[in-house]
């Protein structure tokens, strides 16, 4: 069966892909959907000055806005309808994950299934609204108080903003689901990828212009495209690396049948936590230079806190090593429970070979998930430390070639690829039984 299958995964072509109707549908709604989105990442918010908005951008490019703007494709520089992207909706599912391990309630929904699922997401849409509003009442009142940006300030223009911010969250977390339902791949993840692709273009261009006019030397320029597509090789090397555990199943007896002992395996990936480590260190880092640039007389604390946490500082270098390294840890023990597994495995038969059902196993599983994290972890942050102490030394913002964003274009890019080939092999299988029972038919 196995090499039956590895042969299909050979022979998937463009051929396959035209016979396959149900796909292609999935790939035009999912282009379809994201060139809407893509549209109102140009759509601005009304009564904003976009020269004066450019200028207060333009000096904040070493703070958190500049890093939400490529999750957002340019739409926080635009101050566009859909400028606060898809981060609402992020941060409402890490609280809902964070909340079901310590409230006993929602971890009883999370073990009823299909109907739990929906209720705890559910409960996600509404604190996406609750965070939504906060976070569209804190621009508004930032743009208000930065000087000209807004032509008519008041209360008018904080309520506008916080209506369309809001609605514009509201909507691209709906387009994220529908993605997910009639489209190919995770719809979320596709919308930030977009977001960071569209920008691609651009950011190479500046990065070229900056080589002819001298700024970047040519070597220079060099290192950096081979950093680039040696970054990109070491996230897929190591987001394709897993630890199995050998799972064995006993011989079992139902009625009078006798079903022989087979085994499987537990795959613990390497990067558990996935992307969210470098964004939550990056976001605590970054808000000391985003607050000093919305003021016009900042505190001197203030001034200096910002300084020190520069890029390139060895004072933010050592507290982004520390904060990823943290949250990889912190993250995992969110969404994976050794516990869990342990008695998941016991209720189905299942044991990990010299190792006893139970506790013991839900030790050992601990014990070799956290070994597997310690590795993760300092993969993650070499990722994320190379780019940064380069873009250091180039004195030149550019976070989209930043480690962050490459993790999320290279793994989304995977899991979508992988997706496109599940199909493809799931339609050649069903045209494989066609095929048999039509010469059943004939014979």
């Amino acid at each position: 069966m196995a090499s039956a299958a590895e042969q299909l995964a050979a022979n998937l072509n463009f051929g396959a892909l035209a016979k396959a109707e149900d796909l292609k549908k999935r790939i035009w709604f999912t282009l379809g959907a994201l060139l809407v989105y893509r549209v109102g990442t140009y759509i601005p918010l009304p009564g904003i000055d976009p020269e004066a908005l450019r200028q207060i951008f333009t000096s904040s490019q070493g703070g958190v806005l500049a890093m939400f703007n490529v999750f957002a494709g340019g739409a926080v520089g635009r101050m566009a309808i859909f400028a606060l992207n898809i981060m609402p909706y992020i941060s409402a599912s890490i609280i809902i994950q964070l909340l079901t391990a310590v409230v006993p309630e929602l971890e009883k929904l999370k073990k009823e299934g299909e109907m739990g699922r929906k209720q705890l997401n559910q409960y996600t849409r509404y604190l996406t609204v609750v965070l939504a509003l906060f976070q569209s009442w804190g621009i508004s009142a930032g743009l208000q108080s930065s000087g000209t940006i807004v032509a008519n300030p008041g209360l008018f223009f904080m309520v506008t903003t916080v209506i369309t911010l809001t609605g514009g969250t509201m909507f691209m977390m709906w387009l994220g689901e529908q993605i997910t339902q009639r489209g190919i791949g995770n719809g979320i993840s596709l919308i930030i990828f977009a977001g960071i692709v569209a920008e691609l273009p651009s950011v190479l261009a500046q990065a070229f212009e900056l080589g002819r006019q001298g700024v970047l030397s040519t070597p220079l320029l060099l290192g950096l495209l081979v950093l680039i597509v040696v970054t990109v090789g070491v996230i897929v090397f190591c987001e394709r690396a897993q630890r199995r555990l050998l799972i064995q199943y006993p011989k079992r007896q139902v009625g009078n049948k006798v079903f022989e002992g087979n085994s499987s395996h537990l795959p613990l990936k390497l990067n558990t936590a996935g992307v969210i480590p470098p964004i939550f260190a990056s976001s605590l880092l970054l808000l000391p230079t985003t607050a000093l640039s919305f003021q016009t007389n900042p505190a001197e604390w203030l001034r200096l806190t910002a300084q020190l946490l520069g890029h390139g500082q060895p004072l933010f270098l050592a507290l982004y090593l520390l904060l990823i390294v943290f949250f990889c840890f912190f993250y995992t023990a969110i969404v994976f429970n050794p516990q869990e597994t342990a008695d998941n495995l016991r209720k189905y038969g299942g044991f990990i070979p010299g190792i006893r059902p139970g506790e013991k196993t839900a030790s050992y599983i601990d014990y070799v998930l956290t070994r597997i994290t310690v590795i993760g972890a300092g993969y993650i942050a070499l990722v994320c430390l190379i780019p940064e102490l380069m873009i250091a030394q180039l004195g030149q913002s550019f976070y989209l070639l930043g480690g962050t964003s490459l993790l999320i274009v290279v793994t989304v890019t995977m899991d979508t690829v992988a997706q496109v080939q599940g199909y493809l092999l799931a339609h050649q299988y069903e045209g494989l039984v066609k095929k048999s029972q039509l010469r059943g038919k004939r014979r």
